[in-house]
């Protein structure tokens, strides 16, 4: 018995393209040369889309958009850590206004120039990080054949300047002083900004703390140490000693909500993890809140990643060497080291 034909249905449809009637839907399919079918949906323009794509046909195949989007399909991608995953999307928007129409094949070492020097000059910082993601997408044309080469390797980044200031000890008990004053909400990022100085975790680390990982009877916070690579991802745990200042901010976290059962231990108003948007949104208004009351200034504000710093140096200032922060302590060195006396004894 033969199959029924829905000729309306296939009107327009590619080389190699069916389709087959259903009871409610036609299912769409595509036959490569010597292949299985392929199933393209029940939708015909999208199937049609898709076949074009397949073919290297489609209007935008090649393009720094489209690569952009095969990218984020693919494995390299779904491996970076969640916070890069992120930061990539948001550098993806000027790169995409920029870029998005054009062949990538067709962009040269020049034009990247200019976008890293000219075109962002006023986020010079923030174009690197872009240049970064325009490497990636160029490696990614190469694998999808649809450029030889990656220009963006050939194009210094901007200078940057490390910061060679950690925030006033000062300056950083009178915010938290004045946070603890606050709304509860503002309360426990003011004391996420007093973890972080005295434990020197990021906030990938420890917003979705739970209180299970915090062991007081043998007087240890275990957390997974971020940004590890390979073989290692997810399995370096950190051990921060609980001493009795960092004692006393859990304490605090405890007391503000003593009716509320809750497992996380920064939590949001409904008791859940912030999220790193979240709490990016949150800490930029307690910190425009600060320096409205005077509290602090534009001069002696500080962003919540510089309180890494201010464990680092004072942890160096106490103990004489650097905490273990990454894998190689160079790194650590670089970044975070801003004490300005170096200490050592004669022989």
């Amino acid at each position: 018995m033969t199959r029924t034909r829905d000729r309306r249905s296939a009107e327009g449809l590619l080389p190699r393209m069916e389709a087959i009637p259903g009871k409610k839907k036609t299912l769409y399919r595509y036959h490569p040369v010597g292949k299985k079918p392929i199933s393209l949906g029940h939708d015909r323009l999208d199937a049609i889309r898709q076949v074009l794509d397949l073919l290297g046909e489609a209007p935008d195949t090649g393009t720094v958009k489209w690569v952009w989007e095969k990218y984020q399909e693919s494995k390299r991608f779904k491996r970076l850590a969640p916070a890069t995953q992120t930061d990539y999307r948001q550098c993806a928007i000027p790169i995409l206004d920029c870029f998005g129409h054009r062949r990538i094949a067709g962009i040269d070492a020049t034009m990247i120039a200019y976008y890293v020097r000219e075109h962002r000059a006023d986020a010079e910082t923030r174009a690197n990080r872009e240049k970064s993601l325009l490497s990636n997408l160029f490696a990614h044309g190469i694998d999808l054949g649809v450029c030889k080469e990656n220009p963006a390797k050939y194009v210094r980044p901007n200078i940057e300047e490390p910061k060679t200031e950690a925030p006033d000890a000062l300056v950083l008990a009178r915010f938290l002083a004045w946070v603890a004053k606050q709304t509860p909400q503002r309360r426990i990022i003011g004391l996420a900004a007093r973890y972080a100085s005295l434990a020197g975790n990021r906030q990938a680390e420890f917003l979705d703390l739970v209180w299970p990982q915090v062991d007081e009877a043998a007087g240890l916070i275990r957390i997974k140490r971020a940004k590890q690579r390979g073989k290692k991802r997810g399995e370096v745990i950190e051990e921060i000693e609980i001493k009795p200042a960092l004692a006393a901010c859990l304490a605090e976290l405890k007391a503000i909500r003593p009716d509320r059962e809750c497992l996380y231990v920064f939590p949001t108003r409904d008791n859940n993890a912030y999220s790193a948007r979240g709490f990016k949104t949150l800490w930029g208004r307690v910190v425009r809140a600060a320096i409205a009351e005077k509290v602090i200034t534009q001069e002696t504000r500080f962003t919540f990643h510089d309180l890494r710093a201010y464990y680092t140096t004072e942890h160096k200032s106490l103990t004489g060497k650097l905490p273990d922060l990454h894998k190689n302590p160079e790194t650590t060195a670089r970044v975070y080291d801003r004490n300005k006396v170096v200490k050592r004894s004669s022989n």
